[in-house]
């Protein structure tokens, strides 16, 4: 994966809240320790944090305002000649190349207009739409303020910690994230979670189905990510090789429920899933990025996901 260096870095697309502190109030959750002897010996609590956090939606309960941003570091740090060599400026244009898919495909696909989503990112803890939140809970997306969050620290847990240390899984990750968001734009979240009130029996299902939908997208876009521009028409990426999607597809197998539960020392129990199995992450990343069409990502078709699971 080669980023172009002349592709201009829109950093209005994020909020920079790492030097205001964070939220305070912090999330119910631990946590999870960065380097070190890796997630032998976790609690269970944690556990619980890291099969349902990682990766997803999160409506944490509560409100909250969003902690105070301040972007003048990070446009002059990525307005410098070697800002693709700098891991937050990386991942602003990653995010710059997942909303310039969107802006052009959500129409095409779906025939509605794309707005766009703030990423925020933080350090430690932060106020958001969704309730307070702390780095343990992962990235997430929140349909209350409509903002994807992340601690950029979860790349070395992601690492270190889960065994996904390849470039891709960062654009993955976020991608992921914004799956949500379109899923958002679309109505598809707010009737998965009607579906999960009206039928309390089905809410685990109902939300891997719409982790596996977010999958899907990441893998869509993963396939027309070579030609996003900025916008002055420059490309964002140089190139993208089977070697980054395979990538993908390994950062998707290291985060699957069953994966999670069995490097916790638990048993796999399918009651708990919520975000789906190893297998199936890939397999619906995989579908995205091999059709290239994000109408093929419908995991709420009938038979689309293992209901055993």
């Amino acid at each position: 994966m080669e980023l172009n260096e002349n592709a201009e870095i829109d950093t209005s697309q994020v909020e920079d809240a790492r030097g205001s502190g964070g939220g305070g109030g912090g999330f119910g959750g631990l946590p999870i320790p960065i380097g070190g002897g890796g997630l032998t010996g976790i609690i269970i609590t944690v556990l619980l944090v890291l099969v349902g956090g990682y990766f997803g939606v999160n409506n944490l309960g509560g409100g909250g305002g969003s902690s105070n941003s301040d972007n003048t570091n990070i446009t002059n740090e990525c307005k410098q000649g070697d800002a693709t060599k700098q891991l937050d400026c990386r991942n602003v244009l990653y995010i710059n190349s997942i909303q310039a898919y969107w802006a052009t495909e959500l129409p095409k696909a779906f025939d509605k207009q794309y707005q766009k989503s703030v990423t925020k990112i933080f350090a430690n803890r932060v106020n958001t739409g969704c309730g307070a939140a702390d780095s343990g809970v992962g990235p997430f997306y929140c349909p209350a303020d409509n903002k994807v969050y992340i601690d950029l620290t979860f790349y070395q847990q992601l690492a270190k910690e889960l065994g996904a240390p390849g470039e891709f899984a960062q654009p993955y990750v976020l991608a992921h994230e914004y799956g949500h968001h379109v899923q958002d734009l679309l109505g598809t979240e707010a009737k998965m979670r009607q579906a999960q009130q009206s039928d309390p029996d089905s809410a685990n299902l109902q939300s891997v189905r719409l982790e596996l939908q977010a999958d899907c997208y990441a893998g869509a876009w993963a396939k027309g990510a070579t030609g996003t521009t900025d916008a002055k028409g420059n490309k964002i990426f140089k190139s993208l090789t089977d070697q980054d999607i395979q990538e993908g597809i390994q950062t998707a197998g290291q985060i699957g429920d069953d994966t999670l539960q069995q490097r916790g020392g638990g048993t796999v129990n399918p009651k708990e899933f919520t975000h789906g199995t190893s297998a199936d992450r890939q397999k619906w990343f995989r579908t995205g990025y091999d059709s290239g069409d994000p109408t093929r990502c419908d995991t709420f078709a009938p038979g689309a996901v293992n209901e055993g699971d």
